[in-house]
């Protein structure tokens, strides 16, 4: 089976990779699940919580990215990101100046979040035609004090913070500028590249987790919002219902969307959070974002059958809510 681009399908994830785990350990006590993007391992008095992701599709801005991206895993948890340890893999010819950048990018990503850099690798890469960055997070916190992802509960409500499609928004309009600057005038792409400021999630998931009542959490990255919240209901097993009126879509995203004729929902959402929490706690969860200057909307409710993820459409129509077969940059970034 040849693959699609970017995060290998479910099944292939189920049936291959989480059948080949190693060695069983004690101190492991989430390990790899569809939909939780990190695992939780077993301190003594605390736990730590550590994630892995890679930076593909990006170029111009990869080394921030990598800190940012990985960084909002861990948050995701409730738990405040501390260390990071990066793969960095270089086109052959690349020169010291790309080394430069790329770490110069990290070290200001990383102070601004108050991680510490703590390791990695570093190399030429024959077959690159692109850099690549892998980077892992790692954070601290009291024992049995997170949540992951699998946590959401059958009447919770769903959650999104900012707006769809933000880190493919950004990635568009830096990487793709010169083609979108003979269809847009230049206000609109300045303001699309710097939605890069609004990647980082870290704020918005521990100012909700504090709020309280917050039973999961997850942010949307490759697939965008849909496949975000698909990644939630398989950890938890639920199904969903979703109001697509409720999703917030910046006009700079629309717009350039509508250029590459994709879906800004199925645009890769880094910087968007996705939230489950029971009812009552709601308000308080959206006026303490608020308070942060955090735009946060009710976009949904969890319900208990995993067969019923529907899409409740602004035409009024009801469909079953689209699983990405691939990430909607991938599309854009052919054309």
């Amino acid at each position: 089976m040849k693959l699609p681009p970017g995060k290998i399908p479910i099944d292939i994830l189920k049936e291959v990779v989480f059948k080949n785990l190693g060695a069983p350990r004690s101190e492991v006590t989430v390990g790899p699940a569809a939909g939780v993007d990190g695992a939780v391992l077993d301190l003594g008095n605390k736990n730590a919580i550590i994630s892995m992701d890679p930076i593909t599709g990006a170029v111009e801005r990869i080394g921030w990215e990598a800190i940012n991206v990985n960084a909002n895993d861990v948050a995701t948890f409730g738990v405040e990101p501390a260390f990071f340890f990066s793969c960095i893999m270089l086109p052959e010819g690349a020169d010291s100046k790309t080394v430069e950048t790329i770490s110069s990018q990290m070290h200001h990503a990383a102070k601004d979040l108050g991680i510490a850099i703590v390791g990695g690798h570093c190399e030429s890469t024959p077959g690159l035609s692109n850099p690549i960055v892998v980077g892992c997070t790692m954070g601290l916190t009291e024992k049995g004090k997170y949540v992951t992802a699998a946590d959401a509960k059958a009447g919770d409500k769903l959650i999104l913070t900012k707006s769809a499609g933000i880190e493919g928004t950004a990635i568009l309009a830096t990487d793709r500028q010169e083609q979108l600057a003979k269809v847009f005038n230049q206000d609109l792409l300045e303001s699309a590249k710097g939605f890069y400021n609004q990647i980082s999630i870290v704020k918005d998931a521990l100012t909700a987790y504090r709020a309280g009542g917050v039973h999961a959490m997850h942010d949307p990255t490759e697939g965008g919002i849909h496949n975000g919240i698909h990644e939630m209901a398989d950890a938890a097993n639920l199904g969903v219902r979703v109001f697509e009126d409720k999703i917030a879509v910046e006009p700079e995203t629309a717009k350039i969307c509508r250029y590459y004729e994709i879906d800004p929902l199925q645009l890769i959402g880094s910087g968007a959070l996705l939230i489950a929490a029971e009812p009552e706690a709601i308000g308080k969860i959206i006026e303490s974002l608020a308070q942060e200057r955090i735009f946060a909307d009710v976009i949904g409710e969890f319900n208990p059958s995993p067969n019923k993820r529907l899409l409740m459409r602004k035409d009024d129509t009801v469909e079953m809510l689209p699983r990405p077969i691939s990430d909607h940059l991938w599309i854009a970034l052919t054309r």
